[in-house]
């Protein structure tokens, strides 16, 4: 355990805890806004962590930080409150409260990538030799440099992980009531009432967690293709 190693954490668990605190606040705002006010009165439209720590500390705090030291990288979840009674209604309206959590992960994606185009215009990073979880960029003037490499990169790579594991279809992950869009109201009702009761929960994680280790080096080289338009890595 260097101090290199802890640092590296340091700014692990900054990305981590701002990317699921916005995931978080913005399904709140969007149930809010849709007239659901359940996760607004519980604290959750914010950006402060704190409230989303309180209601959910194992994902947020113990979690990570034991997958940091175990695997290098952090995992970990949160919740948002919502009233079921609401959802039942407007199935439609809940599905875009879903579809809120994975969208603000992509507009971080976004915002990190143009933050990596312009350090590129400025001369500040350049396309490194190969790329890892903390490595998407790389650092071509000394300092600050090295330490803004390194958080967008964890910022490009962990919300595209977040915004895109949540879209698959399968419960309990965003997918599965953002796929109601696809559906009239009385079918997204039945849809969503089998979700509530099938008590596929766990079973859904495990299946899309296997699912998704096999689709995301797609969903990355697709990514970084975007990032860096006709570079090749050997």
């Amino acid at each position: 355990m260097t101090p290199q190693f802890l640092i590296l954490g340091v700014i692990w668990y900054i990305v981590f805890l701002f990317s699921t605190t916005c995931h978080e606040g913005a399904h709140a705002l969007i149930a809010r806004i849709g007239g659901d006010s359940t996760a607004f009165h519980g604290g959750q439209v914010t950006l402060n962590p704190w409230p989303h720590i309180r209601r959910e500390p194992f994902g947020l705090v113990v979690v990570p930080i034991l997958s940091y030291f175990v695997a290098h990288w952090m995992i970990g979840w949160a919740s948002a409150p919502y009233d079921p009674a609401w959802q039942q209604r407007y199935p439609r309206r809940a599905a875009w409260m879903a579809l809120g959590g994975p969208a603000a992960n992509f507009t971080l994606v976004i915002l990190s990538a143009i933050a990596i185009r312009v350090g590129m215009h400025f001369g500040i990073f350049g396309v490194p030799d190969a790329v890892d979880f903390t490595h998407i960029t790389e650092p071509l003037v000394p300092g600050i440099a090295g330490f803004a490499a390194t958080f967008l990169s964890i910022v490009f790579l962990l919300n595209l992980l977040l915004g895109t594991f949540n879209l698959l279809p399968v419960p309990p992950l965003d997918g599965v009531t953002g796929v109601t869009l696809l559906m009239n109201n009385a079918t997204a009702q039945r849809f969503q009432h089998w979700v509530r009761t099938s008590g596929f929960g766990m079973l859904g994680l495990l299946v899309a967690w296997y699912a998704y280790d096999k689709l995301f080096p797609y969903i990355f080289r697709f990514a970084l293709a975007a990032l860096y338009p006709g570079y090749r890595w050997g």
